[in-house]
């Protein structure tokens, strides 16, 4: 492993970009933590309100990522993404500020998420493009396995550190840490120093979603995965953003119980870094999908209210199963689809599996009070199971194998 870490430090950009990841997802750990209970801590605060915050961030995300697609595509990535990061921890920063003088609302929460949001959907497909600009074909499973590794520290660390922030001083401060964690790693993103791609591009913008899409299109295991993963990220982030937050609400240290699941689900993710780091998958996306449909016992742990311990293990399997697909899935991407399109087919896999979470993390809070949060979880963990399980019916998706291009 210490060849393989010293080899990709070698690659000018690499240990920066890795570094500004670990330090953006510091923030990124805190954030749920803080924002949920900041929002159920509000006066008269609802399961209703807590979808309302959260799915604001996502609506405008998914309507814009096609845009963001092309915009990645067309312009210098780390620049992009590091302004988007600097931008985005104001905003992050006016809702802490909001929550510590006792003058926040469910209003401004969403409006600032609302505002997030947008920035996401021009975060998100250039970010995912920055990595094959620093290094070789060859070395993007090993350089996507450490990226997530640190990603996941950083994770682990800002989900424990979110839980006795936000029990000890408030949800408050807890989002000024994430805010400034975001202008620190959007500063060391912009300054990369990265060579400039030239793109030959005189085609508007829809002539160049068009293209993107025909990209898209014409692999039937990427579709195949995007449409599974629309069904699975409904369920996923129903339980992460509203049904994980309301199962714990209860008690009065529900913060840190929930963040201790956080930090056993990025663990989790910890450990499937290091073991993309080291095993070769012969037929990646067979084993990923079925690792994926496995990841529905943390649903089912928490709807069974077992305790605390036994949740924390399911979480644990689950972050396991959930890096080892991100890498897996990000590495074909990056190994099959074009350089120059990577942005957009990237933006057409984060519309299409995300494009129906803003809706599910609308209702569950609605459908959890209704229902009750048990029930809405055994719903979330069916539909990953089933979902992850119908896609290995595609026989492009159980055959697929990397690609080292030269």
């Amino acid at each position: 492993m210490r060849r393989e870490l010293q080899d990709l430090h070698s690659h000018p950009g690499f240990t920066a970009l890795a570094a500004s990841r670990f330090i953006s997802n510091v923030g990124n750990g805190i954030s749920p933590v803080a924002l949920a209970f900041g929002v159920l801590a509000l006066p008269g605060a609802t399961a209703k309100d807590l979808s309302i915050v959260m799915a604001a961030r996502m609506f405008p995300m998914i309507a814009l990522m096609l845009f963001g697609g092309v915009v990645g595509d067309r312009f210098k990535r780390n620049r992009i993404v590091g302004g988007a990061d600097v931008i985005g921890s104001a905003f992050a920063a006016i809702s802490a500020i909001s929550l510590i003088v006792n003058s926040s609302s469910v209003l401004l929460l969403a409006l600032m998420g609302a505002l997030f949001g947008v920035l996401n959907a021009l975060w998100w497909p250039a970010m995912s493009g920055v990595l094959p600009e620093v290094l070789p074909k060859e070395k993007l499973q090993h350089g996507n396995a450490v990226i997530a590794l640190t990603t996941n520290i950083g994770y682990v660390a800002g989900a424990l550190l979110g839980g006795i922030l936000v029990t000890a001083f408030g949800s408050g401060w807890a989002l000024l840490v994430d805010a400034i964690s975001f202008f620190i790693a959007g500063i060391i993103v912009w300054n990369l120093d990265l060579p400039t791609i030239v793109r030959q591009n005189v085609n508007t913008v829809f002539q160049d979603l068009k293209s993107g899409w025909r990209e898209f299109i014409s692999r039937s295991w990427v579709v195949t995965v995007v449409v599974a993963f629309a069904i699975i990220n409904v369920a996923y982030e129903s339980l992460l953003q509203i049904l994980g937050p309301l199962n714990f609400s209860k008690f009065d240290n529900g913060p840190q119980f929930w963040s201790f699941n956080l930090a056993a689900l990025t663990t989790g993710m910890l450990i499937g870094s290091v073991i993309s780091l080291k095993v070769h998958f012969g037929r990646p996306l067979l084993f990923a999908m079925l690792i994926i449909s496995a990841t529905a016992i943390w649903d089912f742990s928490l709807a069974l209210s077992t305790p605390l311990w036994i949740s924390l293990i399911c979480a644990f399997l689950a972050g396991i199963a959930i890096d080892i697909f991100m890498v897996v899935w990000n590495t074909s991407l990056q190994s099959h689809i074009p350089e120059e399109s990577y942005s957009r087919v990237v933006a057409y896999d984060a519309f299409g599996s995300f494009g129906l979470s803003p809706l599910g993390i609308a209702a569950a809070g609605p459908l959890a009070e209704l229902f009750g949060v048990s029930t809405m979880l055994y719903i979330t963990g069916a539909l990953t199971l089933t979902a992850a399980l119908a896609a290995l019916s595609v026989k492009s998706v159980r055959d697929l194998k990397l690609v080292r291009k030269a």
